[in-house]
């Protein structure tokens, strides 16, 4: 990629990163992917990967090369749940739902994050059945999820 002439060699990585990161909230997919790609080539930190590789899904629909991205940012920080919010929001791009409520479970592991949170309420997460070997809709099941809920609040 030439930066010369497009105004992007002038900024430091920072500031690519910074831009890139509002435009991606702004949902200016094209403006988001051309400066958070400026800043995962001059600075490969996990952070530049998953937010790029955000924006590279919701721009392109090139899902295994972004889901590539994020798991590498994953490897190399696997304790930041942002990485695992961003994966999981790629695989809803690629209407995955259910590894992307596999991938949000993760990250809810690795640290609390609200945006997470509300993705899986969103989403429906729903519990394993109380008896895994009876159907989920089975009376007994339904009676005993129900139980479970009003003591336990979830």
């Amino acid at each position: 990629m030439s930066n010369k002439g497009d105004g992007l060699a002038e900024l430091d990585v920072t500031e690519l990163f910074r831009l890139g990161s509002e435009a991606l909230e702004m949902k200016d997919y094209t403006t988001a992917r051309r400066y958070l790609s400026a800043a995962v080539a001059r600075e490969r930190t996990p952070n530049h990967l998953s937010q790029y590789a955000l924006a590279l899904a919701a721009h392109t629909k090139e899902i295994d090369q972004s889901i590539a991205l994020c798991q590498e940012a994953v490897k190399h920080d696997p304790k930041n749940p942002e990485h695992f919010l961003r994966l999981g929001v790629i695989y809803l791009v690629a209407s995955r739902k259910k590894e992307a409520i596999r991938i949000f479970r993760l990250g809810l592991r690795v640290g609390k994050h609200p945006t997470i949170s509300r993705w899986l309420q969103v989403l429906g997460d729903r519990k394993k059945p109380v008896l895994p070997f009876l159907a989920r809709s089975n009376p007994i099941n339904k009676y005993l999820g129900k139980l479970r809920m009003s003591l336990t609040g979830r």
